[in-house]
Parts: C-alpha cells; structure tokens; sequence
C-alpha cells in the first residue's frame, strides 16, 4: 500500500514519524519480539530523532528489543562530521536506554570499503530477510539513500549492501547503501521530504508514485515500491509546490 501526506512543514514531517516510529515499534516487538529500523541521514531525521530522544516519546518504546541499522553511510570515520552515524548518534542513540549491541553501524571506514558492505549485508540477513522499517529521503536529484541515477547500484539485484564510487553530490566522497532488494523488502517504508528545493523532482516523481511506475536510471527513488509492505510519503507544502 502506498499512502502520500501532505503535512503544514518539517516539524510536522518529524512529528508524524515519529508516532509511526512508536506504533510500528510497538506492533514489531509484539508481533516478532524486536523491532528492526534503518535511520536515515539530514536535517529532518535528525528533527525526528530528538523528537523520538524526548521525554514525550522516549518512554513509549521498549529500546530494550530496538535494533538499529542504517539506510547508508558516506566512507568516513564514525567520529567524522559527516557521518549520519555521528549524527544519530548525537540526537538519539546517546539519548536513549537502547543497548550498545543493538545498534549496528556501517563500517565506513572499512578497507576496503567492499568489505564493510558485504559484511552489513550479512549481518541484515542473521535478522532475516526484512526490517520493519526504513527511512528514506530524496535528493534534488531524484535519488534515495546513496543510490544515484544511472549509477550501477541501482540495478544490483542481490546484496542488501554495496559499496559506491565517489557520489555526485556533496561531500563527494564513496558511500555504503543498502540496496532495492533490502528496501523493498521492508515491512514499512517512510519517504520525508521538506522544502522547496524538492519541489521540481517531485512534480516529476509523483505521477509514477501513483501509478506504481518506475523510471530507475533516471529517478532512482520511484524503485522504492514494497514487495509485501506498506510506502508512506511525509512531504511538506514547500516540497509539494506545483505538484498538488
């Protein structure tokens, strides 16, 4: 099922996800006795991370059963600026009672950097073969986590984790990403995206997002269509623009 919201702003955007953060977290350790997510770098996870790190809604999570994975991860240390780990780390990971076992980083500075993906692609698996929720963005550019348009990776068919050469846009650098075949086999998948800038690629995007229409080389993000679970849009009035 895919279901698009048009919310007020960013705020909004992080307020949503994290209810349904709660919700899925709570119906996953019910159901299955953990709850397995991958966080996503920027500026709006990092809103709903300190939501999710807050004492409205920290409580409401049993952290005790929460694994934590993530989406991709740029080939720097994880003390590096520009880690999403760091960054996860500093508005939610080191806010909140999950133990340190549960959370499982990406090895972005593996040498070489093939290693490190292999090795997160089999760690996945010892879970099984789907995580019960994955956050994603959009680039301006129509990608999603670090896979690019008419880059290889968009096509891998396999692995759950590849490593990339230097992405296109900043900073520059090679990255981890999990694949289409580890996105799609989630049991939820949330798309956020805020602000003007998304406006143009997602007056493109949503007509093949209705019609469940790929356009891969192109505009990677239109791949994320769930085999088996359910794809949620959280898109702001700036990011909708003309697109409404």
């Amino acid at each position: 099922m895919t279901e698009i919201k048009v919310l007020p702003d960013a705020p909004a955007i992080a307020r949503h996800a994290a209810e349904q953060f709660v919700q899925i977290a709570q119906e996953s350790i019910e159901a299955r006795g953990h709850f397995l997510v991958a966080l996503s770098g920027g500026s709006t996870p990092r809103a709903l991370h300190l939501l999710l790190s807050s004492d409205e809604f920290r409580s409401q999570v049993d952290w005790s059963r929460v694994h934590i994975f993530f989406g991709d991860e740029r080939a720097v240390p994880l003390s590096h600026e520009y880690s999403n780990a760091r960054m996860a780390q500093e508005s939610l990971l080191d806010l909140v009672p999950i133990p340190t076992e549960n959370i499982h980083f990406m090895r972005g500075d593996a040498q070489p950097l093939e290693d490190g993906a292999r090795e997160y692609g089999l760690l996945i698996q010892e879970f099984g073969t789907s995580l019960d929720l994955i956050y994603l963005g959009m680039g301006d550019d129509g990608h999603t986590a670090s896979l690019f348009p008419h880059s290889p990776q968009i096509h891998e068919a396999k692995h759950r984790c590849v490593a990339t050469p230097i992405s296109p846009t900043q900073p520059q650098l090679p990255r981890l990403t999990l694949t289409f075949p580890a996105i799609n086999a989630a049991r939820n998948v949330i798309i956020m995206c805020a602000g003007s800038s998304k406006a143009a690629r997602l007056k493109e995007v949503l007509p093949l997002v209705k019609s469940s229409t790929r356009c891969v080389e192109e505009l990677p993000i239109t791949n994320v269509i769930p085999t088996n679970g359910n794809l949620t849009w959280l898109l702001d009035e700036a990011a909708m623009g003309e697109a409404s």
